[in-house]
Parts: structure tokens; C-alpha cells; sequence
């Protein structure tokens, strides 16, 4: 199984069309039922004590040998080509722009696969708040124009774009389906099983779904693990129209979620096993983070939390009475765990604007915590080992080890560059977590 295999949205973009299906939530959750907590001492919520031990699983994927003939070809086809099968079997360029637009900022990545996945070049620039709002676009012209715009200015190709996508309306489910052998009756089990499950009228959304694994049940039965990927077609219809009015081709939707963890965590082959911890990372954008888990190939668990690098820029323009946009370069110059003082400021005003960081942090906090207890109430949880952070606010000095000390598992700054050869132009650039995203889905694994 591929790392974080990627649901390429095909029927997302012109001349194709697949089932309908539709979630609201942005969450992996598994159909079976959450194990009670029991009843116990209350404890603090930072100092939340989570497992390390995996919880035992109620379902065993069959490993390659016993897997069906026609995925044992397909696996082995896919490691011979170096990149993953496509949507219908099609075949997926090797040279890729990852396109990330965000609230503040349009960052792309361009990333030649070819063996190992090699950067060889990289672009960002602001753009006007109000384009995009909490990942819905509000501005689909607008951003045609910055799209155009951007991709001139900085030469980028045109054709092989992967766009990435995150929101609350767009939503990963994983569940099982029984008795099944046809392939050919395997899409229909999963729209079927969609519709018992997903709140919305499947015809305002679109699906696309991966076979995890396959087990067989006491009875001898074959059991599936699906991986559902289910988006609003109005919304991304938008992103597409924008995209192909500026000139680009996508070659490919992805949930951000998907490329963050292909440029954070190199995938772990089968030879590996299971893993022993979860790979948690977050990337704070600027009005939004997106919040990911993974056993090392699949992410099993996903969400959108609506804090990001903004709310700190409110909070310090709050306390020093200030605009927002004139608080953004006192944040980046704030130390959390020191006493330093940025231009202009007065000590005091330092430790006033310090201290709305810290507090918005708690709210963070808890977010992340919330989001952690989630994931670990869903059957086969694993333990969290770590916590890795990026994204432009993961820079901030100090924000990793105040997230430690409020949640009590240990923080990282994640470092995008990890899993990538640099090209002889690139060169290593300042806030760089604010291209992981771009970067993975760039990648080809």
C-alpha cells in the first residue's frame, strides 16, 4: 500500500463523472462503534496522558500473498512504474506543480519525479484577503487573474498541476463493506453505503474511494476496507473554473491533508510492517490548520481546525490597538519563551501582546487535543509519539515548546525539504513551511 495514497479527484475535473456521494464533516471515522471511555478522575485537559500502546484491531487487512491476484499486479506495477495508478488506470506525469492557494498566500512546487522526487523550483505570493474565506472561493475571477498572473511571472508550467484542496465540507471516511467479490459490483456497494452514511443529497457532491485492504471474515467472507474521499461539487467547481480560466490544466485534485503527509513522512514499505506511533502533523495556515494522522500509508484520520496564523494577528492587534495587518510583523518578531522586544515596542507592550499569543494558544491547544481524543477513540488507534508542526506561523520562536508544555506530547517543526532533492536553482528560503503543501503534492509516491 502506497503512503497517503493520494484520491486523485478525477471526476472533479471536465469530461469526467463518477458517483455522487457527499460528507460534511472533515474526519476519518470508521463505521464501526466508539469504544466507551470509562468513567474515571478528571484530569487536566492539557495534561491529557494518550496512549502509546496500540489498541487491539478489529479488522486485519491479509497481507500480499493472500491478497487478490488482480491488486498483487496492481501493487506490482505501480512500484515498477515508480508512481501510483491513476483514476481509470491512467498513467500520471512525472513532473508536477503543486499548486497551494490559501487565504493570504498562492505557493507552488515544482517537483520532477524521477526515482527519488527532486525541487527544482518554488514561488509564492501574497494575495488580496476576501478571495478565499475558510477554503471556500468567493472571487472566482479574481483569482483567475492572481492565478494568471503568478504563473506568468514566474514562469511555471502551465500543464501538470495538482491542485490542493481543504475544508470543512470536504470529508475522508473509512468503513467496510462485506461480501463483495465482483469488482464490477464494488462501486455500487460504496454508493450505496454512502448514501446510509453521508447527511447531504449525493447529487451536490462527487466521490472517489481506494481499497485499503482485504480480510476474510470468520465465515470465510471477503471483507473490504474502503477509504472514502467525498467533496461539494459546487465548491470545487469554482476552484476548477478559476484554474482553467487562468490557462492551467490540472492533472489532479488532492486533500492538503494527503500532500502534507507526503512531504513530512517517507512512506514505510511493506517489509516495515505496522507502525508502533502515528504520524500527526499540522500545518497552520493563515485562517485555517489543517490536521492530519497517519499509520505511515494511509491517513486514517483528518480535519480542518479554523485557527490559524491570522488569530494571533488579531489578538496582538486587539492589545497593542493596532491593525491587524500592522500586528503580523510584531508576531514575527515575538519570542514565547524570552523576554525580547520588537521594533517600536515598549517592554511592556512586548509582554501585553506576548501574553494574547499565549492565550490563543490555549485555544489551539484544545483544539488539538479534541482532535487527538477523536482519532484515538476509533477502533486500531495508534499511540501519538509526536506532534510535527508547519506551515508560516510554525516559525514562530517558542510556539513548539508552549504546544509541548500545553499538551503534553512532544512538538516539532516539521522541515518540507526532508523527502526532496534540491534543484541547482532552488535555494533553501525562509519560511519554508509555508510550501509543505506545495511541495507534496508535487510529490510522486
Amino acid at each position: 500500500m502506497d503512503l497517503k495514497k493520494e484520491i486523485k479527484l478525477s471526476d472533479l475535473l471536465p469530461k469526467k463523472k463518477k458517483t455522487p456521494a457527499a460528507e460534511a464533516e472533515t474526519e476519518v471515522a470508521t463505521e464501526q462503534s466508539k469504544p466507551k471511555r470509562k468513567d474515571g478522575p478528571k484530569t487536566s485537559l492539557f495534561k491529557k496522558e494518550f496512549s502509546f500502546k496500540r489498541k487491539p484491531k478489529a479488522k486485519r487487512p491479509l497481507d500480499e500473498e493472500t491478497a487478490p491476484k488482480g491488486e498483487r499486479k496492481a501493487k506490482k506495477q505501480r512500484r515498477s512504474r515508480g508512481s501510483r495508478a491513476g483514476g481509470g488506470g491512467q498513467k500520471r506525469s512525472k513532473r508536477l506543480v503543486g499548486l497551494k492557494i490559501g487565504a493570504s498566500q498562492i505557493a507552488a512546487a515544482r517537483v520532477v519525479n524521477n526515482g527519488s522526487p527532486e525541487l527544482v523550483q518554488v514561488a509564492r505570493e501574497d494575495i488580496d484577503h476576501g478571495l478565499i474565506v475558510g477554503g471556500e472561493l468567493r472571487e472566482p475571477e479574481l483569482l483567475a487573474d492572481a492565478l494568471r498572473s503568478f504563473f506568468r511571472k514566474h514562469g511555471l508550467p502551465r500543464q501538470g498541476v495538482r491542485l490542493g484542496i481543504a475544508n470543512n465540507r470536504i470529508g475522508v471516511r473509512i468503513f467496510e463493506i462485506a461480501g463483495i467479490s465482483d469488482p464490477r459490483q464494488l462501486e455500487n456497494a460504496v454508493r450505496f453505503r454512502a448514501q446510509e452514511v453521508l447527511p447531504i443529497p449525493i447529487e451536490e457532491a462527487v466521490l472517489d474511494y481506494h481499497v485499503l485492504g482485504e480480510r476474510a471474515d470468520d465465515e470465510g467472507n471477503s471483507v473490504m476496507r474502503i477509504l472514502l474521499v467525498v467533496a461539494y461539487r459546487e465548491l470545487i467547481d469554482r476552484y476548477v473554473a478559476a484554474c482553467k480560466k487562468a490557462g492551467l490544466r490540472l492533472s489532479g485534485i488532492d486533500l492538503e491533508a494527503f500532500a502534507l503527509l507526503r512531504a513530512l513522512a517517507e512512506p514505510r514499505t511493506e517489509d516495515e510492517g505496522a507502525a508502533d506511533a502515528a504520524i500527526v502533523v499540522v500545518a497552520i495556515g493563515h485562517d485555517r490548520s489543517t490536521f492530519a494522522v497517519s499509520d505511515g500509508r494511509v491517513c486514517e484520520f483528518t480535519r480542518v481546525l479554523e485557527w490559524g496564523g491570522g488569530t494571533l494577528d488579531v489578538a496582538i492587534a486587539r492589545e497593542l490597538d493596532v491593525a491587524p495587518s500592522e500586528a503580523e510583523p510584531v508576531k514575527r518578531e515575538l519570542t514565547l519563551a524570552g523576554d525580547s522586544v520588537p521594533e517600536g515596542l515598549s517592554p511592556e507592550k512586548a509582554a501585553a501582546a506576548r501574553e494574547a499569543v499565549h492565550r490563543q494558544l490555549q485555544t489551539f491547544a484544545r483544539e488539538l487535543v479534541s482532535s487527538l481524543q477523536f482519532y484515538q477513540n476509533q477502533p486500531g488507534s495508534l499511540g501519538i509519539g509526536e506532534i510535527v508542526i508547519t506551515g508560516g506561523t510554525a516559525h514562530l520562536a517558542g510556539l513548539a515548546e508552549e504546544l509541548q508544555k500545553l499538551i503534553g506530547v512532544r512538538v516539532t517543526v516539521g522541515d518540507p525539504l526532508s523527502r526532496v532533492k534540491l534543484g541547482r536553482k532552488v535555494r533553501e528560503t525562509e519560511q519554508l513551511g509555508s510550501l509543505a503543501v506545495a511541495i507534496g503534492l508535487g510529490i510522486e509516491d
